[in-house]
């Protein structure tokens, strides 16, 4: 499969570029950024060509992998998919629901496969747990702690990000955790309650439909020492929580473009398609308004 690359920044140089140019089933076509002399240098690291302009590298390829903060993403997402090109995307899918909305509509209209990387989801440790607790069922309660350092670590190249420092650990970790909950525990039928913690933290109390809650604690402000992610659920057969994955990002964004190549073969939907992402992007405004509203 043809793939071209939106997006030059650091996540686009740590797991984008890396994982396209080694995948054997990828041929690598280019790279497109809003710094043009960014997408020279990531291509020529990458022995790829930049293009100028987006819509020459939409009608060189067949899909895209997009490495852009969300609302970029969303827009180009929606003119890839008119396209008819496949969609690799990042989380969060879209700021707003709205936005969201229009990618996952783009996408089916043009009947083209879209995986969401997120990166637990592609990690083999923790995607065999999740399976695992998805057959034993019988869950009373989940606990996720996505605790990051991205705003206390001195030149963490993240903490930049504009997009980041708007929206915070709500909408940068809400989604890792989410991923890794509503497979297990079921969608969520409320959001039941949203607090403020130190920085950008943030609690959140979730009732899902199959009877289960969840508490989320979020933050990118948290001192290095107590950086970590962890989840637990508690039911009918015990404890069990996530396991640490021995792979990192490029192996983790190579089984997503795996999952990619095997949904636009057989044009069955991958489980971290756009549409979940929606609904991740759904429950994250959920909690966004109940911050704003001081409940």
């Amino acid at each position: 499969m043809r793939i071209g690359l939106l997006g030059t920044g650091p996540w686009a140089r740590l797991a984008h570029a890396p994982a396209l140019s080694e995948h054997p089933e990828l041929d690598f076509v280019g790279v497109w950024g809003r710094r043009p002399e960014a997408a020279e240098e990531l291509a020529e690291q990458h022995g790829t060509r930049a293009y100028p302009d987006v819509d020459a590298l939409l009608a060189d390829v067949e899909a895209v992998a997009v490495a852009l903060p969300p609302d970029v993403q969303a827009r180009l997402a929606v003119r890839a998919a008119r396209a008819g090109r496949h969609l690799l995307l990042d989380k969060p899918l879209a700021p707003t629901v709205a936005e969201g909305r229009a990618v996952v509509e783009a996408a089916e209209r043009a009947g083209v496969a879209s995986v969401v990387f997120f990166t637990t989801r592609f990690q083999p440790e923790p995607a065999a747990w999740i399976e695992e607790q998805q057959k034993a069922g019988g869950w009373f309660t989940g606990r996720a702690e996505w605790l990051g350092a991205v705003f206390t670590v001195d030149g963490n190249p993240f903490a930049a990000s504009p997009w980041r420092q708007d929206k915070g650990a709500l909408w940068d970790v809400g989604p890792h955790a989410l991923s890794v909950l509503l497979p297990v525990l079921g969608d969520v039928r409320r959001v039941a309650a949203a607090a403020p913690g130190p920085g950008d933290t943030v609690h959140l109390v979730l009732e899902h439909t199959g009877g289960a809650s969840s508490t989320l604690t979020l933050s990118l402000t948290v001192p290095p020492a107590a950086a970590g992610a962890t989840v637990e659920l508690r039911g009918t057969t015990g404890v069990t929580r996530l396991p640490e994955a021995s792979q990192g990002e490029v192996a983790a964004l190579t089984r997503a473009a795996d999952g990619l190549l095997a949904a636009a073969d057989s044009g069955r939907p991958h489980p971290c398609d756009a549409a979940f992402a929606l609904r991740v992007t759904e429950i994250l405004a959920s909690a966004e308004d109940l911050l704003r509203a001081g409940r």
